[in-house]
């Protein structure tokens, strides 16, 4: 039965574990094409507006939906680069699995043992979906797809025009266009709402002006009568 510990298991693994296991992933591309000569390169930690930029680093607020590394150029542009660029997310997560699963398994890291093993699982579970080569959404191949047709055919054979690692120029441009039409949008809401604040004021202006001249009129009637009893 799913209890109150689970619950507690599953926003560590969401909030914690998997935001980690991505950067280490993403982290791995980093790391190996710095080797090649990367110019331009980014790390992006999550998904939304932007809460800092700090160097490669681009911290979103979404944090723990995503993260991904974007470059512009390698100096040193070649094949063996590329696939050396696209194995590497794949064998950084492994490295970091197999080496918590060697520590476990000689005894170390017991007092935090469930964290750790949580830990591993979804290390290896991307690794898996990286190193088996196969198609994701939009017919995109995933990295052992890549590095298996580099090796075979020196080069991408999917008919996918998108490249796999995004430009950091152009997600930059994509970025700012698009805060620019989120601000365009909040600015239009604001005219609106504005815009309605007003005739809900002009209208109950109206209103109190009907009700002085409702009470106006009354009370020239009041007076009236009166004149009429003193007669």
């Amino acid at each position: 039965m799913f209890g109150l510990a689970d619950l507690f298991s599953l926003i560590i693994s969401a909030f914690i574990i998997l935001p980690v296991v991505i950067f280490i992933r993403e982290l791995g591309y980093l790391i190996v094409s710095e080797i090649f000569g990367v110019k331009n390169p980014r790390l992006t930690i999550g998904t939304g507006p932007r809460v800092f930029k700090f160097g490669i680093f681009d911290v979103r607020k979404y944090y723990h939906l995503y993260s991904w590394f974007s470059f512009d150029s390698l100096k040193r542009d070649s094949n063996f680069a590329y696939i050396c660029v696209y194995a590497a997310p794949i064998l950084t997560n492994l490295v970091v699995a197999l080496t918590l699963n060697a520590l476990l398994a000689n005894g170390y890291l017991q007092e935090y043992a469930t964290f750790w093993d949580r830990f591993i699982f979804y290390a290896f579970y991307y690794v898996l979906f990286d190193v088996v080569p196969m198609k994701t959404f939009n017919g995109m191949p995933n990295n052992g797809l890549v590095v298996y047709e580099m090796i075979r055919y020196g080069k991408r054979t999917d008919y996918n025009q998108d490249s796999f690692i995004p430009s950091t120029t152009e997600v930059e441009q994509q970025y700012e266009e698009e805060m620019e039409r989120i601000e365009e949008l909040r600015d239009q809401q604001k005219e609106k709402t504005d815009s309605t604040v007003e005739e809900k004021e002009i209208e109950q202006q109206k209103e109190q002006e009907k009700e002085e001249l409702k009470e106006q009129e009354e009370q020239e009637k009041r007076e009236v009568k009166q004149q009429e009893k003193g007669e």
